[in-house]
């Protein structure tokens, strides 16, 4: 006799067998491993980890595919509404300009952040395929024949590589999700038996991965090409880990190790050859973001640099800084008598464009007042940070044949007399098309004087991943922790004096202070998310600076601390118990 629920029990499992094995070809698909139980035949004519990494090349290939992977996932873009996410976007600092209720960003949480949205799921898949890569590469290397290595020390600074990205995936899962499944052995055939790991557990095996690194790294400057990981920035990682734990004089002495134990400096003069090209004037934050300054070797700001730049005469990739952060001025179309607003084109071998050359910016991250010009009040005029080739606040109408050509855009005050009733939108004009533009994602220097790299609107400079200043913020937020101000204010005020700032006093520094100072040095560099859960910050600073006018606040609950579980995770795993984050429902 059939079940009373026959045919809906068929077609379930039907379904979720179809499901399963999708997964399970996926799964398959993304291993760089197999064994011999799975396949009997053995590879010998392509590259696979049993022959690819038992030569230095084949290695060598493997660690420039974690950079790749890391650099395509986490800094290039490749999936717009994850980066930008990633970038702060959803947080104190950022709302999407572009439509401030769209769905397809982090407008608001409760309809966003979902166990079925592929933003979050993203962060989850790509962090896993990291962690396979690099525990694929780990047993390679450890079983990798010694005859291979010049000496011990080159096999070990190899293995400390690995050993990084998988602590930088785990950074990223546990700020997220919270207890994440800890792999630490290659995956060979499909599993659906995941526990969730506690977290504590999750952040030991980081700090054993990291400080394997600060002694087995290569110490900076001795690294084997620029981009590649060292000392400095495996100590850096592991500060704020401990940071994560609530390890105060761990992560001081860990930051401190960068600070004094190499040849690293804040940056105080001006440097490189793209000083006033396109101003007419900056200074050393200028330069610090300028096209060819990242790697100099001078910079001695640098940390981790994610390797953009293009030989200079095959090209090479782009990123999605300039199209991501800057407004969609380009879209404004026409001058109030009717030209076209900007026209931005070649014209006889000359760009016509009056309003700087900054690519095609589509607004996806639009600061928030507090990030635009909040923190900025108290020294408006003297930080150098908000000086106008820092944050582009004036644009200009660029319209040859028009009575406003060359004109300061102002629309906010000016468009109601100058446009006829009806044909602007107020919203888009702020929110779009016009609002201060931070130059560090520009490359003014490359859109139109250089036709071949001129892209999509994206630009093609180096950028930081770990950068001095952050270290001297984490160890003020160590000195926070341990209630020494002084000391925290001690190296914010490095920071401030290079910016030409008000030096803060002890008294005022607190984590939000921090946070402030954090934002007016590394916007859109940092990931904001980390930095607020980590400080247990992010819902009451969202709820309380971020003004996306269509949804002040965004909408964000407590349960948001963490992101949910994607639901396919979950799907899969039936062989174990493998619960929701409070707050999603379980499906």
């Amino acid at each position: 006799m059939k079940p009373k629920n026959y045919n809906k029990m068929k077609e379930y499992l039907n379904l979720y067998s179809k499901k399963f094995l999708l997964y399970a070809a996926i799964l398959i698909l993304i291993l760089p491993a197999c064994s011999e139980d799975v396949l009997e035949e053995k590879p010998l004519d392509f590259l696979a980890p049993e022959n690819a990494y038992n030569t230095l090349p084949g290695i060598k290939q493997g660690i420039t595919g974690l950079h790749f992977s890391t650099r395509q996932r986490w800094f290039y873009g490749n999936n717009q509404p994850t980066i930008t996410v990633m970038r702060g976007l959803g947080t104190d600092i950022a709302f999407h300009g572009e439509d401030p209720n769209s769905n397809m960003f982090l407008c608001n949480y409760v309809n966003n952040v979902t166990s079925s949205n592929t933003d979050y799921r993203n962060i989850w898949v790509w962090n896993y395929e990291l962690i396979q890569r690099a525990n694929v590469l780990i047993e390679g290397i450890d079983n990798s024949d010694p005859a291979i290595w010049t000496s011990e020390a080159q096999k070990n600074a190899y293995k400390a590589e690995a050993m990084f990205f998988r602590a930088f995936a785990y950074r990223l899962l546990v700020s997220f999700y919270g207890d994440v499944p800890l792999v630490t052995e290659v995956i060979r055939a499909p599993k659906t038996d995941f526990v969730r790991t506690p977290k504590a557990q999750v952040y030991a095996q980081m700090e054993q991965d990291l400080i394997y690194g600060t002694t087995n790294l290569p110490a900076p400057g001795s690294e084997e090409a620029p981009g590649r990981i060292t000392q400095g920035a495996a100590w850096h990682m592991l500060s704020e880990c401990y940071l994560n734990q609530g390890k105060n004089q761990l992560a001081a002495d860990a930051a401190t190790q960068v600070i004094e134990g190499y040849n690293y400096a804040l940056m105080t003069e001006r440097f490189g050859d793209r000083q006033n090209v396109v101003f007419g004037t900056g200074d050393v934050y200028y330069d610090l973001f300028a096209y060819g300054n990242q790697n100099l070797g001078n910079n001695t700001e640098s940390i981790w640099v994610i390797q953009v730049e293009p030989p200079p005469t095959t090209g090479g990739a782009s990123v999605e800084g300039n199209r991501t952060f800057g407004p969609a001025y380009f879209r404004l179309g026409n001058t109030p008598d009717g030209k076209k607003a900007f026209r931005g084109e070649f014209v006889n071998g000359a760009y016509t464009g009056y309003s700087d050359t900054l690519g095609r910016p589509v607004a996806w991250v639009h600061p928030t007042n507090y990030t635009a010009y909040d923190i900025w009040i108290s020294d408006w005029n003297n930080d150098i940070r908000n000086a106008k080739h820092n944050i582009k606040r004036d644009f200009y109408y660029d319209s040859p044949g028009s009575a406003y050509d060359k004109q300061k855009i102002n629309l906010l005050v000016d468009y109601a007399s100058h446009y006829a009733a009806g044909t602007r939108d107020a919203m888009r004009d702020s929110c779009q098309y016009i609002y201060p533009y931070w130059m560090k994602f520009g490359d003014p220097c490359h859109y139109f004087t250089d036709p071949a790299r001129s892209g999509g609107g994206n630009h093609h400079k180096d950028l930081y991943a770990i950068r001095l200043a952050e270290t001297l913020l984490l160890r003020a937020e160590a000195y926070i922790g341990l209630n020494q101000p002084e000391l925290a204010a001690d190296d914010i005020n490095l920071i401030r004096t290079r910016a030409n700032a008000t030096p803060v006093d002890p008294a005022d520094v607190d984590l939000d202070y921090i946070l402030d100072e954090r934002a007016r040095e590394l916007y859109g560099e940092e990931n904001r998310f980390i930095t607020l859960r980590r400080m247990g910050k992010l819902v009451e600073r969202v709820r309380a600076l971020n003004n996306n006018p269509k949804n002040p606040g965004l909408n964000i609950q407590d349960y948001h601390v963490l992101f949910p579980i994607p639901q396919s995770q979950i799907d899969l795993n039936i062989d174990a118990d493998f619960p929701q984050n409070p707050g999603y429902p379980s499906n």
